[in-house]
């Protein structure tokens, strides 16, 4: 009938002032009639009450008494092991579904469906980050749970991860950046995060519901050509040091600097079933490709480039990602390219964005 911290008070109050207090057990019994029935049991539990008296998931007269497994569960979060086993919380769900009749409301605290999920774009933004800190850090499943808008971590009670960023039309290029790095492992720049949630939320938009992970990845896949490029095949290659043009002769006791070599693309690309063979020259790879482009008819500029691996060991690959403006136009495209050797994989980055110009200009 109070306020939790009334209620509180009271118990404190009995707990102090009633005679031979080690004799008895104060069991707390609240109801849900305010909607402060966890609220009242917590703090009744800090001013001295010994034991809780409340129902699964809240069932109980009028409004319900007060809900054990949130109960518990606030604890558990709060450091204080309840002693209460709800690693597999979904067999609890469904067993009190059965006998109740009663079925646990979506947005229940813990036992919902939609518990761990994020649909916003900033609580997918700040989520995202949250586990890219724990890689960082190296945390282990034995190590303190920080995460924003997650109060323990899904799997204690029986969750998986899988659910936990979901996406619609309204979602952030969080979420769909969250969603790629756990599926295919790439660690998508901002500005590829950007480009790609368009491209998301115009399909959520057009089918009118939230997309699936697996969805998500082959969107991912189709727009950046990552299972085959639809014009561009990369056939054969070679870069050499251009000898047209000679570098400035090295001072004196001082070795050649290669550095300022310019490098020569000699390679064969396949288009729409056509071999083609293009050279170019630049100052790297990828310019030298871009200069080859120009002999057909594809002028592309880079403006952006990053690089991390995929994996460890013997089986690394290298994952680049290469922004690109179309010459006399305001257009920007992203490509992806993933291959074992760097230097091909920013290759077929490069044919990735050009693909993204031809065929798709609204990109």
């Amino acid at each position: 009938m109070s306020t939790p911290n009334v209620y509180a008070d009271q118990i404190e109050y009995f707990c102090r002032n009633i005679s031979e207090r080690d004799k008895i057990c104060v069991s707390l019994h609240p109801h849900n009639d305010r909607g402060c029935a966890v609220a009242a049991a917590e703090l009744a539990q800090m001013a001295g009450a010994d034991r809780v008296e409340g129902t699964l998931f809240g069932n109980g007269e009028r409004n319900g008494n007060v809900d054990l497994v949130t109960l518990a569960l606030n604890m558990y979060t709060q450091g204080t092991h309840p002693k209460i086993d709800f690693s597999d919380l979904k067999s609890v769900i469904d067993m009190v579904e059965k006998s109740t009749k009663i079925p646990v409301h979506q947005r229940a605290p813990y036992g919902g469906q939609l518990v761990f999920c994020a649909f916003s774009g900033s609580h997918q933004d700040a989520i995202k980050k949250g586990f890219q800190a724990r890689e960082r850090t190296g945390a282990t499943s034995e190590s303190p749970w920080q995460m924003p808008y997650l109060p323990l971590d899904p799997q204690d009670i029986g969750r998986t991860y899988e659910a936990i960023i979901r996406v619609n039309s309204q979602s952030g290029k969080g979420g769909v950046a969250w969603i790629i790095q756990r599926h295919l492992e790439l660690d998508l720049p901002r500005g590829l995060q950007i480009a790609f949630s368009k491209i998301v939320q115009r399909e959520a938009d057009q089918i009118g519901r939230e997309l699936l992970p697996s969805e998500i990845t082959k969107l991912f896949e189709d727009a950046y050509h990552l299972k085959k490029n639809p014009r561009f095949s990369l056939l054969d290659y070679d870069i050499t040091n251009d000898r047209s043009v000679s570098p400035a002769p090295p001072e004196q006791g001082k070795t050649q600097n290669t550095k300022n070599l310019r490098r020569l693309f000699s390679g064969v690309i396949e288009i729409d079933g056509q071999e083609h063979k293009i050279k170019g020259v630049g100052n790297g790879a990828i310019s030298s490709l871009a200069n080859a482009l120009k002999t057909l008819g594809i002028d592309l500029d880079v403006a952006d480039y990053k690089e991390h691996a995929i994996g460890e060991g013997r089986e690394v690959k290298a994952a680049t990602y290469i922004e690109c403006t179309a010459a006399n136009s305001s257009l920007k495209v992203w490509g992806v390219g993933i291959h074992e050797d760097v230097v091909q994989a920013s290759l077929i980055a490069l044919l990735s964005a050009a693909s993204s110009v031809w065929l798709h200009p609204f990109l």
